[in-house]
């Protein structure tokens, strides 16, 4: 398990570029060799919790690029295993509030309403989905008018999945945003290869052996969102069973906690590579 997190630590630390000094830790500061082990170590957790009370503080003041850029500051630091995975979380659920927050970012754009235009075909034209700009935008009931401006994120997301640790990895502009822990094939039925989102579906009816099983049915194992791939029967889904997440049981496709799946489906267009490695 501890070898399972370093990997995942490290391959998000190679995409995200973030191989330098932290300017936090205090000038002047040089280790003292004669302190014994556990005091370091009580030094170094009192620092992080600093750390962490700092950028949750930025993050309650609506600062979340300031907030963020601790957390990345954090995540080169001489850390436990623990203290890693708390300020990872962290980062990757700020990820997500950043991009879908309004705040402007080298990935995003500001776009004028124009006569006649609906949000699917902006969506469309700029390669992203209606709720990123929903969400982001604040809009209500859907409704926008010419001349308002919207703030739209450029780029294109990506979606890397690892059968052997059951992690997915959503990338934007081939940067880790997110990690995401999932359930993949048993018997090692989970197809490996590049492939692309074709159809997404919300609250999808499951059909087994020529039966419909609708949303509402516990028996209905697809969960409230459906991702399906340009391979035919196969895809990213939610789930009835969330307790099972991470292990791999499923029949080839790849299976999310509802919430997650959600997020997932609400960022990434139609069209999204998804690479699926042992």
């Amino acid at each position: 398990m501890k070898n399972r997190f370093l990997i995942i630590v490290i391959i998000l630390l190679a995409s995200l570029g973030l191989f330098f000094l932290p300017r936090f830790i205090k000038k002047g500061y040089s280790p003292d060799k004669t302190k014994s082990k556990s005091r370091e170590q009580m030094l170094e957790s009192t620092n992080v919790d600093s750390y962490l009370k700092e950028a949750g503080t930025f993050v309650e003041r609506g600062s979340l690029l300031e907030a963020r850029e601790i957390y990345q500051r954090l995540m080169v630091m001489p850390l436990s295993s623990k203290q890693l995975g708390i300020v990872q979380n962290k980062l990757e659920n700020l990820n997500i509030k950043i991009l879908f927050s309004g705040i402007n970012i080298k990935q995003s754009q500001i776009y004028e309403v124009k006569s006649g235009d609906v949000l699917v075909n902006i969506a469309k034209k700029f390669n992203t989905t209606v709720d990123s700009i929903v969400k982001s935008n604040n809009i209500k009931e859907n409704i926008i008018y010419p001349g308002m401006k919207l703030r739209i994120l450029k780029g294109k997301f990506s979606i890397l999945v690892d059968k052997s640790q059951n992690i997915l990895m959503l990338k934007f502009n081939d940067e880790v945003v997110k990690t995401y822990t999932v359930s993949t094939g048993d018997n090692n039925s989970t197809p490996i290869g590049t492939y692309k989102i074709i159809n997404k579906l919300v609250d999808p009816v499951w059909y087994k052996e020529g039966k419909a099983i609708p949303t509402s049915s516990p028996e209905n194992i697809l969960g409230s969102r459906w991702l399906g791939f340009d391979l035919p029967k196969y895809g990213i889904h939610g789930t009835t069973s969330p307790e099972d997440i991470g292990e791999q049981i499923t029949g080839g496709c790849v299976r999310m906690r509802n919430e997650e799946v959600e997020e997932l489906f609400s960022l990434v267009p139609p069209g999204t590579k998804v690479t699926i490695v042992d």
